[in-house]
């Protein structure tokens, strides 16, 4: 049994049918929605629930809108997760009329993650200048600790802008360097890995190899805390160096692996690409799992908001 491409199973025009707004319309939607659950967190004893909930849709249908283009790049679990965001935000909005004591609480907790979080990831997902900057930070890190466990001389190529007119280098894109979504493809900008006889290794470093999701999640979870700034920036100084070390060791492997197995096949997929779709994908979630249960034994605030909003909090009372 082996896995079938999904452009083999919906074409090309349906799955850009199938994408509500443009990309740069969502954009601005979706920052729309984190500035009013930021704004909502932030005046949380004063203004009205209904901004809020209109802050919560317009950031599920950002997130919603993403699904489609993760499905046309062959990514299932982010196809997945994406997808859910808008009955979820929709049904947060729900709540938010009629929940009350640590549910309510839970809640205007969730809105400060989810605008404390998506604000900054949007602001250098957007920004090419920070983009490249995310991405050649967590690249040349990944390529010294190869190069220190494998004795190669790794480093930093080209790196690429897939632009709307084609592709070109980073120092010959004429486009808008502060703000930009006009892009072909899901990756905008890719840095390619060199051996020291300048042959490429085959492996481009993207956005999504940096694990600023993972960090801004946390960053935002943990900044919007009822709790003494010192305690919250305990939590971010353990949290956020574990993340990128991780990272910086999962990418290290990956691309390791990609060099030494390079006749592995698995119905049809090369080291590199189960690895990255499906093994690391996996065990990267199982990680983030570890690291929200260590973050609940050092902020137990965290984890009762997390078991009011799944309604966990009530079944523990029971007798």
């Amino acid at each position: 049994m082996g896995f079938v491409p999904s452009d083999t199973l919906i074409p090309d025009y349906l799955v850009r049918y199938f994408v509500l707004i443009d990309r740069e319309t969502a954009t601005l939607v979706g920052a729309a929605g984190m500035m009013l659950l930021g704004l909502s967190w932030w005046k949380r004893a004063k203004l009205n629930v209904k901004i809020s909930q209109l802050g919560w849709i317009l950031v599920g249908l950002y997130f919603f809108n993403q699904a489609w283009t993760y499905l046309e790049h062959d990514d299932p679990i982010l196809t997945v997760l994406t997808a859910g965001t808008l009955p979820l935000c929709s049904l947060v909005a729900w709540w938010e009329q009629s929940a009350t004591g640590a549910k309510k609480e839970a809640i205007v907790w969730a809105r400060g993650t989810v605008a404390f979080a998506g604000g900054p990831y949007l602001l250098i997902a957007y920004v090419p200048y920070l983009s490249v900057m995310a991405i050649w930070f967590v690249a040349s890190q990944s390529a010294w600790f190869l190069g220190f466990a494998t004795g190669q001389d790794i480093h930093i190529g080209t790196t690429w802008v897939n632009a709307s007119d084609g592709r070109v280098s980073w120092e010959d894109w004429d486009g808008n360097r502060w703000f930009e979504t006009d892009f072909a493809g899901e990756y905008a900008f890719q840095s390619e890995l060199l051996l020291a006889n300048g042959e490429s290794i085959g492996i481009n470093f993207v956005l999504a190899c940096t694990a600023i999701q993972s960090m801004v999640l946390f960053i935002g979870a943990i900044s919007v805390l009822e709790l003494s700034w010192k305690k919250r920036v305990r939590a971010l100084l353990l949290i956020v160096p574990t993340i990128h070390a991780l990272n910086v060791f999962r990418n290290a492997g990956l691309i390791w692996m990609h060099m030494t197995y390079t006749q592995w096949d698995l119905w049809g997929l090369s080291v590199f690409e189960f690895g990255h779709s499906y093994a690391a994908r996996f065990v990267s979630l199982f990680a983030m799992f570890l690291l929200a249960l260590i973050m609940f034994e050092i902020l137990p605030s965290m984890h009762r908001n997390i078991l009011a909003l799944t309604g966990a909090d009530g079944r523990q009372k029971k007798p």
